[in-house]
């Protein structure tokens, strides 16, 4: 069994649910950081979605608020989120183009 540490950016997130990370086929991921910066100069709230291989959709964190020029690191204390192949992980803010995503994940084959 092989194990890769990775990571993802997905910059100018806003209130369109963006795709910012999906398990790829035949591969087991483990979520073990994820940081919403804000680059705007006002308040924004961020949500924070999973959606399974159904394409069933729920909040991992709901429009939480992010003061201007800011992180929200959505994992602490070692949590981990287990995402098998075919889920995703969805953000989306309440202004445009107001958050950068940063992912660190570890893929298992």
């Amino acid at each position: 069994m092989a194990t890769f540490f990775r990571q993802k950016i997905v910059s100018a997130v806003g209130t369109q649910k963006i795709e910012v990370f999906e398990a790829s086929a035949g591969t087991n991921s483990t979520i073990i950081g994820l940081n919403l910066a804000n680059v705007t100069d006002f308040t924004v709230q961020a949500s924070i979605l999973i959606r399974d291989d159904s394409s069933v959709e729920a909040h991992y964190v709901k429009n939480v608020m992010i003061a201007p020029q800011t992180a929200f690191k959505a994992m602490i204390g070692g949590e981990k989120i287990i995402i098998p192949s075919g889920f995703s992980i969805l953000v989306q803010a309440d202004i445009d183009d107001a958050l950068d995503a940063i992912i660190s994940y570890v893929d298992i084959t």
